[in-house]
């Protein structure tokens, strides 16, 4: 059951800020929008870029705290919070949410639900974000539930089970809103779950339509999984895709197949995992797919945001979707088809001699796990793991982070068994080889790495450009910084005091520009003093 927690006085204030509904055609100008923010990748394509410009790469210096609201609750803070009609809405660590004054952070409402003592879980305790449609905001929780809450008082409207937490699924992504459907992943491959993507009713959360990411018995796929390693295959979903309405098509990234670094039990190419699948919005129905890493054996999964932009490619215009892999290759594919177009390195790759023209890794013998230890170059994490990026047509530039270096994989047989841990052995660090990172600005549509800014450990936050030619970002250490988007140099940085493990956004309120992140157990929203 729910626990709610309301604020009486706050409460009777914030009931008369809800002026607009958010619709499907608001949702669909997102981008236009400069007094919120309504989505995680702040629009269908996953930009994550606005044009405000009050705050700017002049006067980026004079940024200071225009508020701060202390949770109170530890974990891991990675939410993308919503922003609407003076409201801000925030997702926390271990089913925790709350609605916050915009002016001055005050709370609203709280809303938090227990997470269950015999929840399995691999990493912690995330929640990325909100979803929002209508007066109501959508969230998943970590036993993998789906739940509507009314934004006005943080009531509970309806919550349904998507899958049995018991035998290892849980749930962190932030829904994405399509039509009148609310889409999600999932998470628990290390367990050897199979997994999916589901659409549900908004308005009733009955299940319209779900895809498996690991095909069983008669469906196109299931071939590329031995016996049946099908049942156990993974290919979680765990970070929110992203959609064309022109095409319909929604975008999704999928993660490792299970068991982890032990390829032995699933002899094959295991699709869909490590893969980039479109499908149609109304049915859930597979349109094409493209695999990143066939055969993965060091978890490198491909779950990172598809950010979609129409750029010319060797002289051709193409609607593209450009993703930043976790094996160190940026990828640019056509997202009508599906077609590959172009790969290219962006950190220390050792494992592959380069893609091929149809887009299959070249293998360089002798890179699998091995009971003594393999050097693999990227680590484990990736490359860029799954932080969220941005595009900012301004600079015609693309940001990700990095976590740059090597990790000895080693691997070995196990045995299933359901509800624990399914990795075929793990991997380590070389010994006086500190692992580093770097945020990495590269074109789009080349591959081309313009800039690189040097970080002391992998990173942990999510990227925001501006139409002020700034690029947010933080760092695990504490630092909440301003780069020049056009060449990387650090113009502002602040000492948080907690790991910044969320991507930044902004908007404007009161005819001001304010940015927001979180930090810590922090919610810190920013704009020029005084």
């Amino acid at each position: 059951m729910s626990k709610l927690c309301v604020i009486a006085g706050a409460l009777l204030a914030f009931v008369a800020t809800l002026e607009g509904q958010v619709d499907q055609g608001v949702l669909a100008r997102s981008q236009e929008d400069n007094e919120s923010w309504l989505m995680y990748g702040r629009n269908y394509s996953a930009w994550r870029y606005s044009t405000l410009d009050e705050i700017n790469t002049e006067n980026v210096a004079g940024l200071v705290p225009a508020w701060i609201f202390q949770s109170g609750v530890g974990g891991k803070f990675q939410t993308t919070p919503l922003v609407h009609d003076g409201v801000m809405y925030v997702t926390g660590p271990s089913n925790h949410a709350w609605a916050l004054d915009l002016k001055t952070g005050r709370e609203l409402w709280h809303y938090s639900e227990p997470v269950p003592d015999d929840l399995p879980l691999c990493c912690g305790k995330p929640n990325r974000g909100f979803a929002i449609l209508g007066e109501r905001l959508y969230k998943v929780n970590m036993q993998a539930t789906l739940v509507a809450i009314d934004a006005t008082t943080g009531s509970v409207i309806w919550e349904v089970e998507s899958a049995d937490y018991r035998i290892g699924y849980s749930n962190t992504v932030a829904p994405l809103i399509v039509k009148d459907m609310v889409v999600i992943g999932i998470a628990g491959a290390e367990f050897g779950t199979r997994d999916f993507i589901d659409a549900y009713d908004a308005e009733t959360g009955e299940r319209r339509w779900r895809f498996w990411t690991v095909p069983g018995p008669g469906e196109p796929g299931n071939e590329t999984w031995g016996g049946d390693s099908w049942k156990r295959g993974g290919a979680s979903t765990w970070i929110t895709g992203s959609y064309d309405p022109e095409l319909d098509l929604i975008y999704w990234g999928t993660g490792n197949p299970g068991p982890d670094l032990d390829g032995s039990p699933r002899p094959g190419d295991n699709l869909y995992s490590d893969s980039m699948v479109a499908l149609d919005a109304d049915t859930g129905q597979l349109r094409w797919y493209f695999q990143f890493t066939p055969h993965d054996v060091h978890d490198w999964d491909s779950v990172a945001d598809p950010v979609l932009i129409d750029m010319e490619v060797a002289g051709e215009s193409r609607k593209a979707l450009v993703q930043a892999n976790r094996n160190g290759h940026l990828y640019a594919l056509d997202r009508t088809s599906g077609e590959f177009l172009f790969a290219r390195a962006y950190t220390e790759v050792n494992w592959t001699d380069g893609i091929s023209p149809d887009g299959r890794p070249i293998l360089i013998p002798g890179h699998e796990p091995t009971d003594e230890g393999t050097l693999t170059c990227p680590g484990m994490g990736g490359g860029h793991n799954w932080h969220a990026t941005s595009y900012s047509p301004l600079t015609d530039l693309y940001y990700f982070n990095s976590g740059d270096g090597c990790q000895i994989y080693h691997g070995a047989p196990q045995e299933f068994v359901e509800g624990e841990y399914y990795l075929g052995s793990a991997m380590e660090n070389v010994s006086g080889e500190p692992r580093e990172g770097s945020i990495i600005a590269v074109d789009p549509a080349t591959g081309d790495t313009r800039w690189k800014f040097p970080l002391v450990s992998p990173p942990s936050s999510g990227m925001l450009s501006t139409g002020g030619g700034l690029l947010f970002a933080g760092t695990m250490e504490g630092y909440f910084m301003a780069l020049d988007a056009r060449t990387g140099k650090p113009l502002w940085r602040l000492q948080t005091g907690g790991p910044v493990r969320a991507p930044a956004i902004t908007y404007r309120f009161q005819g001001r520009q304010h940015v927001a992140t979180a930090a810590g157990g922090s919610m810190m929203v920013f704009r020029l003093g005084p």
